[in-house]
């Protein structure tokens, strides 16, 4: 009997809930429409703001990825001077080898590199069939990968020291500048994305205000009768969400469908034909999961956003 009384118990303390909630979710539509002017503020403050964070995500993830493929693809170019002697070549090796900051090498003898640029360009490969046969003024070279991308230009360095050594190239400027770009835009998108956050919270608020203020004769009768503070606010945590949901809508929609229209159209390259090495990240699952983030952000938002003006409006 108890067991049966304890079931019954908690299939009433449900049922109460899925009407509380099924009344919230009605009241919250009503309201929206009730409210139409600022309730599109609102839902056009959270979509403007989420496509931001849309942005910033994309970015962020594809600039952590870019620099990822750098660290891993990023190559030391030590050039040979021509009148190196194979010994001399066998100690340069030797002193590389040692570097702590050396994670691999590979030597590339003088007929190697000219192979290889003859099959890099037609136009390289016109300019060398223009030689003597025995000329080849192309150096040797060492193809160096570091351990610490940090500590690249101290290793360079390093190696600039080596007898024998002609010339050293890590294209360290245009990495440098690159990053640094990267890092600004990811900063300024982070402070557009909080300030857009706080003004969305503060619209999402005054909606929920007018709210209150329409409802005040209706919550009073409620109070009057007994109803409890959760039946009261409910409604307008619920419309706060709502509002949320409805936001990100389009931010959700934008995300799919312009990630993988800029996948697809970019060869899945940033900056397509400039850096072919700087791979985008694959839509799947990638674009889930972002859009999951987004309309988890804006529900978080909404919550917020009605909670301030439930306990500031109705004192609960």
């Amino acid at each position: 009997m108890e067991k049966l009384l304890k079931i019954t118990r908690k299939e009433l303390i449900n049922m109460k809930w899925i009407r509380i909630l099924g009344r919230s979710i009605k009241d919250a539509s009503n309201s929206v429409f009730r409210n139409m002017s600022l309730s599109v503020a609102s839902i056009s403050c959270i979509a403007i703001t989420l496509i931001v964070v849309s942005l910033a995500m994309l970015l962020s993830y594809n600039v952590d990825n870019a620099t990822k493929l750098i660290e891993k693809d990023f190559t030391i170019v030590s050039f040979v001077e021509n009148k190196a002697t194979d010994k001399q070549i066998k100690e340069i090796e030797k002193l590389i080898a040692e570097m702590d900051n050396v994670e691999s090498y590979k030597y590339k003898s003088k007929e190697e590199v000219l192979e290889e640029a003859k099959a890099s360009d037609d136009v390289f490969k016109t300019i060398i069939e223009g030689w003597d046969e025995d000329e080849n003024p192309l150096q040797a070279a060492f193809l160096i990968k570091a351990k610490d991308i940090d500590e690249i230009e101290k290793t360079s360095n390093e190696i600039k020291k080596i007898e024998g050594i002609s010339l050293v190239r890590y294209g360290e400027n245009v990495i440098k500048n690159m990053l640094s770009t990267f890092d600004a835009v990811e900063k300024v998108l982070i402070i557009i994305v909080v300030s857009l956050v706080v003004v969305t919270a503060f619209l999402i608020s005054n909606t929920i205000k007018l709210t209150i203020f329409s409802r005040k004769r209706e919550i009073e009768i409620m109070r009057v009768v007994g109803a409890s503070n959760t039946n009261i606010k409910t409604p307008f945590i619920v419309e706060g969400i709502f509002l949320s949901v409805l936001g990100s809508i389009l931010p959700i929609i934008f995300t799919i469908y312009g990630y993988n229209y800029l996948y697809s159209n970019s060869s899945g390259s940033m900056f397509s034909s400039y850096l072919k090495f700087l791979k985008l990240v694959e839509p799947t699952p990638f674009v889930y999961i972002v859009s999951l983030m987004l309309i988890t952000i804006g529900i978080i938002v909404g919550t917020l956003g009605s909670s301030r003006a439930v306990r500031k409006y109705l004192k609960i």
